[in-house]
């Protein structure tokens, strides 16, 4: 199982792609941490873990609210022992069906700055001097004693040490020895 003993928070749990996520999470054998706005959607998602032998918890949290993501991973990190993955896959609020040249500036930038926010609050909640950075560099060991730097000898044996399925999923954060990673269609 690549996600055996691992910790994963997925944040838009509820939603078909965060859902879709979390089961195939749940089948590689992580503790799933399900987040999302609406706790009825997530519930089911839950439901379904579950009853395939999964481990999972669920709590409404705002991805875009940094106070909230912030405090959920904290807890989730001193509770948890740590995290692992976090995987963000919120609902945008694009507009679907109009054509480029009849939207508007604001329906246009809308779900980029939703995308970006999103994406910056819940990988600063988990990076090093996060919120949660205490808990997470428990049993971490790397060069000299402090956390590794991009281009450094940790930083790279840390990237090397990626789960290949899942690493190339865009929007997936990941732990490890190397730190912080944010995994991109363009690393891959």
């Amino acid at each position: 199982m690549l996600l055996e003993h691992k910790r994963a928070v997925i944040y838009g749990a509820g939603g078909a792609i965060g859902g879709a996520v979390a089961r195939a999470f749940a089948r590689e054998g992580a503790r799933l941490f399900l987040t999302g706005r609406t706790l009825a959607t997530l519930d089911a998602v839950a439901r379904d873990i579950s009853a395939a032998g999964g481990t999972v918890e669920t709590a409404q949290v705002d991805a875009l609210d940094e106070p909230s993501v912030e405090q959920y991973i904290a807890d989730v990190a001193k509770t948890a022992g740590g995290i692992d993955v976090s995987f963000n896959a919120i609902g945008l609020e694009d507009v679907q069906g109009t054509p480029l040249i009849e939207m508007s500036l604001e329906d246009f930038s809308h779900p980029i700055t939703i995308a970006t926010s999103t994406q910056f609050l819940t990988a600063k909640a988990v990076a090093p001097g996060g919120s949660a950075s205490r808990w997470l560099q428990r049993g971490v060991r790397h060069h000299r004693g402090s956390f590794p730097q991009p281009g450094g000898r940790a930083w790279a044996e840390g990237r090397a040490r990626h789960l290949p399925a899942f690493g190339r999923i865009a929007g997936v954060h990941r732990r490890g020895v190397g730190g912080l990673r944010r995994r991109s269609p363009r690393h891959t």
